[in-house]
């Protein structure tokens, strides 16, 4: 358990942060499982409307260093192959 003032203080941010990067993982998994999903289904449309807003949510992500951009880039990368497999 932290003692000092500032370690408190620090335990409180780190226990925030880790809920808000929880949050936007768990948004930007949404996101890819939509894709996914309708590429399974065989909806051209949806898929590719799926992958127009995944895309920024992605990228969102990496901004906030929540994903690293390589992990971004692939699932980028083989979302639009899949759409485009349709």
């Amino acid at each position: 358990m932290a003692n000092s003032p500032s370690a408190r203080k620090r335990a409180r941010q780190s226990e925030r942060n880790r809920q808000h990067n929880a949050a936007q993982r768990s948004y930007v998994r949404t996101m890819i499982k939509k894709v996914v999903n309708a590429v399974k289904a065989g909806d051209k449309a949806a898929a590719e409307a799926a992958y127009k807003a995944a895309v920024p949510a992605i990228d969102r992500s990496v901004s906030k260093g929540v994903m690293h951009r390589n992990k971004a880039d692939r699932h980028k990368s083989r979302l639009g192959q899949h759409v485009k497999g349709l």
